[in-house]
């Protein structure tokens, strides 16, 4: 059996655009679409309360998934899908379902006022656990970013968000030199590919310390690490360039640190990749730095892949 695209929801907003976002990438990869919804156990004691309505809820929660699953193939028609109603701890049974999916979506709430994602302790646990990719989408989200938000907050795809011929937003994806992991390389290629979009992808590297005291010759240093760090991005991406000779790949070597300079480079993003490191032991919780820092200040749908 393939592999679903998989979506996590409740009754939020947040929830339907991650369903129409799911929806249009479950289109473009030609994948099922799989929506699931966990209810978290009732303790007995509450569970015997007279007004609480357990068959009651579970009617609304399967209406809940029909009405998201019908409004997926309004916007999609033709795509399959799938509904599953869970029992459980909400982000356990997420990281669970995660494990056949080719990748997890879940909404998430927007910082008022600012760009970005209240990211809370369901995404959270499972971003930092699951072992497939997660992506975290806002309310209100262009879907592969390429359409408006229709009524009820999922994209409509009777009206373009850019003018007809225009280029699609490019993929970003942010890339650590250190480990230019291959299965997030070839996420973000492909994301970009489904959507005939350009990747641009950003490396980050710290000043040499002379630049900073303005030694003799600081400047040159500056300009020859500058210069040596394109190049090694360049040859990383060489070989993956030549996987995808159609795909146009847009190198941004940049002075700064990671989390910055992936931000100020997402600004026009359809979609953003980063990596997390997967750890065993103490810090299983741990999403990393860069990952944090996206999640809170980027206002585009972003994907954590998860890599060794």
């Amino acid at each position: 059996m393939s592999r679903t695209i998989t979506v996590g929801i409740d009754d939020s907003p947040e929830s339907r655009a991650a369903t129409g976002w799911a929806a249009s990438e479950a289109r473009l990869r030609s994948l099922p679409l799989k929506i699931v919804h966990v209810q978290e156990p009732t303790p007995r004691r509450l569970a015997q309360t007279p007004l609480l309505d357990l068959e009651g809820y579970q009617r609304w929660a399967g209406r809940l998934t029909r009405d998201f699953a019908d409004d997926a193939l309004a916007r999609h028609p033709g795509i399959e899908v799938v509904t599953e109603q869970l029992r459980g701890n909400v982000a356990d049974e997420l990281c669970e379902a995660a494990g056949s999916a080719e990748m997890i979506v879940l909404g998430s709430r927007g910082l008022s006022g600012l760009r970005g994602f209240m990211v809370g302790s369901v995404s959270q646990g499972v971003v930092a656990r699951a072992e497939r990719p997660v992506v975290l989408v806002r309310a209100g989200e262009r879907a592969a970013g390429a359409q408006r938000t229709g009524t009820g907050g999922l994209p409509s795809t009777a009206t373009p968000s850019r003018p007809a011929g225009a280029a699609a937003a490019p993929v970003v994806l942010g890339l650590d030199m250190e480990h230019p992991d291959d299965t997030l390389l070839g996420f973000a290629f492909d994301a970009a590919a489904f959507r005939k979009a350009a990747l641009r992808v950003v490396h980050a590297w710290p000043d040499p310390a002379t630049s900073y005291h303005q030694f003799p010759g600081g400047v040159g240093l500056h300009d020859t690490f500058e210069t040596g760090q394109a190049a090694l991005l360049s040859k990383v991406l060489r070989p993956w360039r030549q996987k995808f000779p159609d795909l146009e790949v847009i190198e941004a070597s940049r002075c700064g640190s990671p989390q910055q300079v992936l931000v100020d480079s997402a600004g026009d993003a359809c979609l953003v990749v980063v990596g997390r490191r997967i750890r065993t032991g103490a810090f299983t919780g741990h999403i990393g730095h860069v990952a944090h820092s996206a999640l809170h200040h980027i206002a585009a749908p972003v994907a954590i892949v998860a890599h060794d």
